[in-house]
């Protein structure tokens, strides 16, 4: 039972934190944070002016990154009226979402996006890559309600703007032009989902003015790829080859990557799994999307409907997870809990040894963080200091526990604090 309290305006300059465990090290440390910054981390500091908390043992680590989700259509609760009633997964539920949207508003979008921030920072996520549909149908609507609610909440959250165009950019005609607008007014990354269009030459036509745009502007990319029970579809393979073409190392992500990489089609996922090695690219898995969307008429044996993380992982691929959607057409519930997520990925992906839960814990802090580009995450001397504290002491108990994050720290300010309460009314005689 917890009970959280966000504080968007609270401002402490310096702030000593004590008796902290911290991941990989034995015994606890102190954190010395000054101007936002962690500037020192010893057994026992001594700061003097600082704002004390004692973290009595418990787990400190990075704040969570959320590197995937939907804020435009966050907490619509349509999911009865759209994917419930899907047969094949996204392709039957975009259309359906569609409508939904047409209804959207940009001050719609800025308060449900802003209530979705809240709920994530609460839970220790204080970084978001956000999707914003660009589109025909709703126009730059999504992207402004967006910026507006980025702009607001700078001081608990930071926010990546993904121009996302959802209803394709070929079948779509307009949306192209739409996409520059979109970049022109702010948005940080420019988004694809190749797989939506009609024909394979229309899908690389996509991923190409992707990659068009992305250079004009000088921002990364992140696609949305093979989402789709079909197994012949193969855009990831173009996004790669177009990537290691374009020398975008680092720079391109890729969620979902099911189609043909679903098949057994092994020397296909081997040569997929080489290219993104190459490319330097983020493979996001979404694991509560894929267990609730895909595979659900198949017959014995179902699907898990998942990438093939693990053998991305033992590649060496950076892997990352991502909420994806907060009760709208996609998926009835989320509440940008990080920790749920990366608790999902064990169970879907068999990640359960101890160096796997820890990965697994990776995939939600420095993966994330690492698709993002972010500089100086961590918790080390000249890091920012974007923080939060669990009720666990080491990984394995946050996972298994899901324990509660008792303080979120964001550029060295807490935003948000959660109370832990707990009693046995009726106890053994």
């Amino acid at each position: 039972m917890g009970k959280a309290d966000l504080d968007i305006g609270s401002a402490i300059l310096n702030l000593l934190i004590k008796n902290a465990r911290l991941r990989g090290q034995e015994g606890t440390y102190s954190v010395a944070i000054e101007n936002g910054k962690i500037y020192k981390i010893g057994k026992e500091l001594a700061v003097e002016g600082s704002e004390i908390i004692d973290a009595k043992g418990n787990l400190l680590t990075p704040s969570f990154v959320n590197i995937h989700v939907h804020l435009d259509k966050c907490l619509t609760g349509e999911w009865i009226r759209t994917a419930a009633k899907a047969t094949t997964g996204s392709l039957d539920v975009i259309p359906a979402a569609a409508i939904v949207k047409r209804r959207f508003t940009e001050d719609n979008i800025r308060d449900r996006a802003g209530k979705a921030i809240e709920l994530s920072v609460s839970r220790g996520c204080t970084f978001i890559r956000a999707f914003a549909d660009v589109d025909t149908i709703g126009g730059l609507t999504a992207l402004k309600g967006m910026l507006r609610a980025k702009k607001d909440y700078s001081k608990v959250a930071d926010l990546q703007i993904v121009a996302f165009p959802q209803e394709g950019i070929v079948r779509d005609n307009g949306t192209e032009e739409l996409l520059h607008k979109a970049m022109e007014l702010g948005a940080d990354v420019v988004g694809g989902i190749p797989w939506y269009e009609i024909t394979s030459e229309d899908s690389s036509r996509h991923t190409n003015t992707v990659f068009e745009i992305a250079k004009k502007f000088e921002k990364d990319i992140h696609m949305l790829v093979d989402d789709t029970e079909d197994p012949g579809a193969r855009n990831i393979e173009y996004l790669l080859a177009k990537a290691l073409k374009e020398n975008y190392l680092g720079r391109v992500s890729a969620t979902h990557c099911r189609g043909a990489l679903e098949s057994p089609n092994d020397a296909y996922a081997r040569k997929i799994v080489d290219m993104a090695k190459k490319a330097e690219m983020t493979i996001v898995e979404n694991p509560h999307i894929s267990l609730m969307m895909y595979g659900r008429n198949d017959k014995f044996p179902i699907r898990r409907g998942i990438t093939r993380v693990r053998e991305f992982m033992k590649a060496g691929v950076n892997v990352a997870t991502g909420q994806d959607d907060i009760d709208d057409p996609y998926y009835p519930f989320g509440r940008g809990d990080m920790l749920e997520i990366a608790y999902f990925m064990c169970h879907s992906a068999f990640l359960g040894s101890p160096p796997e839960i820890e990965a697994a814990y990776d995939m939600i802090t420095f993966n994330g963080a690492k698709a993002m580009q972010l500089r100086n995450y961590g918790v080390e001397p000249g890091c920012n200091a974007d923080l939060v504290i669990l009720d666990a002491k080491d990984v394995h108990e946050a996972l298994q526990m899901q324990s509660e994050r008792l303080y979120v720290i964001k550029n060295g300010r807490v935003v948000a604090k959660n109370n832990v309460e707990r009693e046995i009314i009726l106890k053994p005689s």
